[in-house]
């Protein structure tokens, strides 16, 4: 499998010089809304276009001189992009944030006035889309979904410009995905999915991944709770098979962890010879400025963030020691 010229192009713009894809992520909607709103103490309406706009920009300016990209939206995140460092790609998202919560499966939908054109001519490198996704929910509701994955990889591929797909797994029964019974399904939600969306009609170019475990629920683990879902070499096996299932270049995301578990997560991947290509980190990184830039301001998270916020992204940075260059997993030789 070999890519296009200008996917190639683009491909080499969003990776370090190794090879390796070490992303920001900062395409959060709703869920940063609700965020800000809480700790500010309003109702979501309250936080502005302005203020999310500003949110973004600072901490795209001052993460993207430490990252090899940065993921934003087009709904709040277009000034932002401008204030990316020069060695920094961009990813668009297209996806709508959240899901159709008026039916079941958790059925995705794409921004209204966005294509794949328009990404491309506002200077991303890659289209981005998120999905939720379970190889354990209803057939039909997942065959909407491979339906919906199949023409944004048509539209990606006419287009000329990588696709990224992200699938963050939950539980169809309604479980808490937080917790240690989830946590010993994860592994085949997953790897299933993971083996899904390698598959060529998808025309996937990038799968950004959840970690196959929690380490919280990992024995052994630095983060290690007390409630064991997996032993450690357990976990290690479960990587593994992760990697082994993948026909594509893989990444993994943060989702929403703190950053010591997102870093111990990423030791886990290199002591298990997974052969990632990187990260596209977001909340790991930054999201203990939200409640500053809510209660005391701009300054305040500026402040924050040259310095736990580059501390956090060095730290995810220093963990991608286990990571390969993307292009290894397609056997394909890239000049630098």
């Amino acid at each position: 499998m070999s890519l296009s010229t200008g996917k190639l192009k683009h491909m080499k713009a969003l990776a370090n010089k190794d090879g390796i894809i070490a992303a920001a992520a900062m395409d959060q909607r709703g869920s940063l809304q609700k965020s800000l709103a809480s700790a500010k103490g309003v109702e979501t309406k309250a936080i502005t276009w302005d203020m999310m706009s500003e949110f973004k920009t600072a901490v795209t300016r001052i993460l993207t001189p430490h990252a090899s990209a940065i993921l934003l939206d087009p709904e709040f995140g277009l000034d932002a992009a401008k204030a990316r460092s020069a060695n920094a790609g961009l990813l668009l998202a297209y996806e709508e944030s959240g899901y159709d919560n008026t039916k079941p499966g958790r059925l995705p939908d794409l921004l209204p006035h966005v294509s794949g054109k328009r990404i491309k001519d506002w200077g991303a490198d890659a289209v981005k889309i998120l999905i939720y996704y379970s190889p354990f929910d209803d057939v039909e509701a997942n065959d909407i979904k491979h339906a919906f994955v199949e023409r944004i990889g048509s539209e990606c591929e006419d287009n000329d410009i990588p696709f990224f797909l992200e699938f963050v797994g939950y539980d169809p029964k309604g479980g808490d995905e937080k917790g240690v019974e989830y946590a010993k399904i994860k592994p085949r939600v997953v790897i299933g999915s993971m083996q899904e969306f390698s598959k060529p009609q998808y025309k996937v170019d990038v799968l950004k991944v959840e970690v196959p475990i929690n380490a919280e629920f990992v024995e052994g683990s630095s983060v290690y709770k007390g409630q064991k879902a997996q032993s450690y070499s357990e976990a290690l096996s479960l990587f593994r098979e992760a990697a082994d299932v993948a026909s594509k270049p893989f990444i993994y995301l943060s989702a929403g962890v703190g950053n010591a578990q997102f870093v111990e997560s990423l030791r886990m991947a290199t002591d298990s010879g997974a052969g990632y290509s990187g990260v596209l980190c977001g909340r790991a990184t930054w999201k203990d400025g939200m409640p500053i830039y809510a209660t005391k301001g701009l300054h305040a998270l500026e402040e924050f963030l040259a310095t736990k916020g580059v501390e956090n992204i060095n730290a995810v940075n220093a963990a991608l020691k286990g990571a390969v260059p993307w292009h290894k997993k397609l056997g394909q030789e890239v000049s630098a």
